[in-house]
This record gives structure tokens, sequence and C-alpha cells, in this order.
């Protein structure tokens, strides 16, 4: 190192840092080319000694010191001789207890394959060819417009022949090909930010500011994005504020003191996870997370963000018993400190990135999370709708002989359905830990299964709410998903199979066309029930408008294995009603009962309507009859 360290961080840089109001330190800490070597800046503030050290100097971890910036925290430093591609590390030696440790960068672009962990000088450079994309971004965003999300984990969607893993590169084109024939409008990936782990499928993350290289580099990742944009498709990214791994190489007890996480384990521990709790109240862990959220925001070109399991960080007694748990200075269970940070977060990335969304996975009946943080909201642009997911694969498990007795089942979302921005998410905890599938949830033979399947999907699709389908159940997939493998593909080999898959395709069809299933998700003028309460029967009906009052549908659901006729149901319009949508129909393997393609209403009062329709309501199905002018 020279006497005099080029450095790029200014004192403006530090002040910003260390209030907690950074948000771009991906462009100044890490490592960065500079004038004719490399820049290096860590956080360290309470080591005594920091060294880099790699391949460039044989791993040696005393030749090559950093220099502390003052009191700021920062140690930096400046080395030539090193080329794209050089694995390092730091070294640290606390102050405290002769503790020593090394630690891959926090702020590192590129790491090795695991189980390796040090990091790889690596440039974010790229040619982004998404530019009519991200033009048009604002319109595919839009809240009043139809979102359709398929979950996925990039290592077990699809599998080489020989077993292996796809690339990002090549995953780019097939992906793309079947999100466009099944006509989802965005896809999200499980956490891809390095991890050590496989099988945490991505929730254990050791570096936030890298995408795995178990399928490649950071510019091939750039590339499935890019291409996923260039065919029409937008792209959300799982991203975990909410804890990280205790892995020594992690950011764990980093400099010989709890520097990102809690030292209290009643706050600084996660004891389903074992994991640790970032400190949100820390100025500089502020600046850490936002700024990671804006880097996947700002360098990916991502769509929108997708927060893990927030319950757990506004709550102190999550998951905890009387006794492991810090109140707040109020004497109460939320954590004050996460919920500014949130509020902050959102804030900040709808502010720099007005086009994208922010989604919550919050558990609870938490009020607001998906109200402006200017009304006392948490500023989410929306957030899953666990009950919903909760009462109707509780309801669908059950033999449709009993499902008279848990009607409400169906029924208790309406009471709630638009206090927020909700998604209906089938997820991928919902096919794992010994769940089974989402076919294997299903009762009755193997022709029972089938028409139940369709009829939850189309229900989902249905019900007010952004949709969120986890891969594999549009196949129907018997098996319940593991990350060691591929999906069931060979199952389109079979015709039960590819009608599943045809059903979701023309869902996602339907859902998009039609005004009416999207335009007010979140509005309950977009919905009202014809009749809610005929659970002797086991149906249920409602209406699904759109702002133009005169696109109306009509939806059905038979939620026994018995065909009913001559079933009466009121509709507000007097003309043409169109079956548009028919899960029994032999299109998705069905018995073909309907309606013949639809009905004239008559001019018979209903249900407190001026108007009805006499219908034949299918088994086990659901019947959408949308009116035609």
């Amino acid at each position: 190192m020279g006497k005099k360290t080029p450095t790029l961080l200014t004192e403006e840089d530090i002040y910003l840092f260390n209030e907690g109001n950074h948000f771009k330190l991906y462009e100044k800490m890490g490592v960065h080319p500079l004038e004719h070597g490399y820049y290096f800046a860590l956080w360290a503030p309470n080591a005594k000694k920091v060294s880099v050290f790699g391949e460039f100097n044989g791993w040696d971890k005393e030749s090559c010191p950093l220099r502390p910036r003052g009191s700021s925290g920062i140690w930096e430093g400046y080395l030539e001789g090193i080329t794209e591609g050089t694995k390092y590390k730091y070294h640290l030696i606390s102050r405290y207890n002769h503790y020593s440790v090394d630690k891959p960068d926090p702020y590192g672009f590129y790491f090795e394959k695991p189980p390796r962990t040090a990091s790889v000088v690596s440039n974010l450079d790229y040619h982004w060819k998404d530019e009519q994309w991200i033009k048009g971004r604002k319109e595919i965003n839009r809240l009043d417009g139809p979102i359709s999300v398929y979950e996925m984990h990039i290592g077990s969607w699809a599998r080489k022949e020989d077993g292996k893993r796809l690339t990002y590169r090549e995953l780019a084109p097939r992906l793309a090909k079947y999100i466009k024939q099944t006509y989802f409008t965005h896809v999200e990936f499980m956490p891809i930010m390095e991890h050590p782990f496989y099988g945490s499928w991505g929730y254990q993350i050791t570096g936030y500011f890298g995408p795995t290289s178990r399928y490649g580099s950071p510019q091939d990742f750039m590339y499935l994005i890019d291409y996923l944009h260039q065919q029409g498709i937008g792209v959300i990214l799982d991203w975990v504020p909410s804890h990280f791994p205790k892995d020594e190489h992690g950011l764990g007890f980093f400099d010989g003191t709890h520097l990102y996480e809690h030292a209290d384990t009643r706050k600084g521990l996660h004891p389903d996870w074992d994991s640790l709790i970032f400190n949100y109240g820390r100025k500089e862990i502020q600046s850490f997370l936002i700024s990671n959220a804006f880097f996947w925001l700002d360098k990916y070109h991502i769509d929108g963000l997708r927060l893990d399991a927030v319950a757990s960080m506004l709550y102190l007694d999550y998951s905890r018993k009387d006794g492991q748990w810090i109140p707040n200075k109020y004497g109460g269970n939320e954590n004050i400190e996460a919920i500014d940070f949130l509020r902050k977060l959102n804030l900040q990335i709808y502010q720099h990135f007005p086009h994208v969304q922010t989604i919550a996975e919050e558990s609870t009946s938490w009020p607001m999370v998906s109200r402006p943080t200017y009304v006392g909201g948490l500023g989410f642009g929306m957030k899953w709708d666990m009950g919903w997911m909760h009462d109707t694969l509780e309801y669908m498990k059950k033999d449709p002989i009993y499902r008279k007795h848990h009607h409400d089942l169906l029924t208790f979302r309406l009471i709630y359905a638009f206090q927020e921005n909700f998604m209906l998410a089938l997820s991928h905890d919902e096919v794992v830990h010994g769940k089974g599938s989402m076919m294997g949830k299903m009762p009755g033979d193997n022709w029972q299964k089938f028409a139940n399947l369709r009829l939850l999907l189309a229900y989902m699709f249905t019900q007010p709410g952004k949709k969120m389908l986890f891969m594999g159940i549009e196949l129907g997939q018997f098996s319940e998903w593991s990350h060691q493998r591929s999906l069931d593909w060979h199952l389109l080999d079979f015709e039960p199979h590819q009608k599943i898959k045809q059903l979701v395709s023309d869902l996602n069809q339907l859902y998009r066309n039609e005004p009416a299933l999207h335009q007010l998700d979140f509005s309950g003028q977009g919905f009202s029930w014809v009749d809610c309460n005929d659970y002797k029967s086991s149906i249920i009906s409602y209406l699904r408008k759109a702002k133009d009052s005169q696109q109306v549908l009509l939806i059905a659901a038979n939620f026994t294995p018995v065909p009913r006729t001559g079933y009466r149901l009121g509709v507000p319009q007097k003309g043409f009603w169109q079956e548009i949508i028919n899960t029994d129909s032999q299109t998705y393997g069905g018995s073909n009962t309907g309606n013949l393609g639809g009905q004239y209403s008559q001019g018979i009062a209903c249900h407190g309507q001026p108007y009805s329709l006499s219908l034949t309501l299918p088994p086990l199905a659901l019947v959408v009859l949308k009116y035609v002018p």
C-alpha cells in the first residue's frame, strides 16, 4: 500500500453511511477499480487490524494491511497487480478477546462456488437490451393491472439429462418460452443471493450483493433477467432482510462484536431458524440493507422485491415464550426499530424506483401493511393473504361430504379482503416438509383429485387479489417438491396433466384479458356476493366488476361432486351471459357438464338482482359467465 491511499469514499459518503442515509454503498464499499489498481473498503469499527489477502499475495494475511478512515469505522486500502477474477478475503483482528477471523466481502459482487467462501473481484459491466421493458414497466407493474407470478427455485425447476443444474444462461430461453406458454406476467425467484447451505433454498444468505455462483456469473444472471424482460416477463426477487445465518464466514460476530446483529439473543437470535437478526436501529445497518435493496433494483433491473418473514421483524415476541423476549420502551411487543426501518425502506424504494413493487410476506393481522407511510402504513405495494391460503387449503382438503360444515372457510376472507392490497399465494411453503404436493392435498379418487385441483385454481384466479403460483402446481404434480431434483416434467406425457397446465394457461389469459378480474382487485367496488349462504350445497357465487360497470362476470363454484341443474342465480343485466370458463370442460379433463355456451337472463328477480339465470353447475367445478351487451 502506498502512503497516500486513493479513495472512493468522500466525507459526505461516510457521513451519510453513519447517519443511515447512504443508499448506494455498493458504489463505494467493497472492491472497485481505481486508477491502476483496486480500492478496498470494509466496515469493521471494532477491529484492531484489518488486512486483505488472496491469490495475489499467496494468501498472506499480513502483507496487505488496510488503514482506518478516521473514526468512521471503515478500513480502506489500494492495491495494484490485482485482476478481474482474483479471489480474496479479509483478515480481521478484534480489539477484544484476541479474536481473529477471515471474512469474505460483505459487499462482494461474486463468490466462489460453495462450500468455498472467498470473494471474487468482479465488475458489473453488462450491455442491457431491455430499454423498451423499462420504459413500459409502469403499465406492467401497476396495481390495477393483472399481476400473475410464477414462483420458482432456479436449481430445481429443470435439470439437464445428466442431472446437473441449468446455468442462468441455459435457463433463460427455456423459462421465457414456458412463461409465455402459460401466460404468467412475472417470475419470482426464490433467493438467489449467495448462500452456503443449498438446502436453505437461499433463505440463509451470506453474500447479499452477489447472485449465487452455482449457476454462473453476475453477467450471466443479468442475461437471464434481460432475456426475460425482452420477452415481456417481469422479474421479482425474494429478499431476506429478516435474518442471516451464524456461519463464521457470514455477517455474524463480524469484527469480534455483534456488529450486524443484536448482542442479546432475546433480540438477536431467531429460535425457529437458529439464525441472527439484524439490528435495525443501527444506522449503518439501515444503510447496508437499503443499499442492498437498491442494488438489485438498480444494477440488475429487478421489477419487485418480495420480503420474507416480515412478521418475524414486526414482533419482538415472534415465536418466543414469556421471558425469551424484551419488550419495547413502551412495554409492548412491537419492534419499533424494525417498523421504522420497513417504512424507511419502502419510502426510499418507491421514491427512487417508482415503477417497482414491494410485497410483504406478513402472516398476521398487522394493520396497514400495504398502505402508504404518510397515513401510518408500512408502505408495501402488496401483502400476501396468508389467511386466504390457510382457510382455502384447509377447506379443500376436506371430503366434500363434510365441506358444508366449514363453509365459513370460503366466505370469511371477504370480511377483510379489501383492507390490504392482497396477493393470493400458493407458495413453496405449502408443498414441502411433509405437507405433500398441491394435488396430494386434494381428497377423493384420481378423477376427484384433478377436479378439485382445477376448482381450487379457478377459485384463486377469480377471487379479488393478485396471483402467485409455485412451480409444479400447474403440472398437477403428485410428489412433494424437492430442491435436489427437477420438477416431474414427464407428467406432461399424460393427458390429465397436460390439461391442468392448459387450464392454468387459460386462467392466466382470462385474468389478463378481463378487466373485471384485475382492475378493482383491491376495492370492494369490484366484488359482490350473489349468494354466499348456500352451505348445504357447498356452492358460492359472486360477481366481479371492472371500472366500466358494463363489464361484469358471474362466477359460480360447486364444491361437491353432485351436479346441480336449474340452479338460479341473480344477475344485474338483461341479455346474454356467455360461459367463458368451465373447469369441468373436456378441454381440462372434466365430464363436460355445462350451459351450452351460455344463457339469456330472465326477468325473474333473484338474490336482490332484477334478472337471473337458471344454470347447470357441474360437479367439483367453477364456471365463469360474462355479460355480453
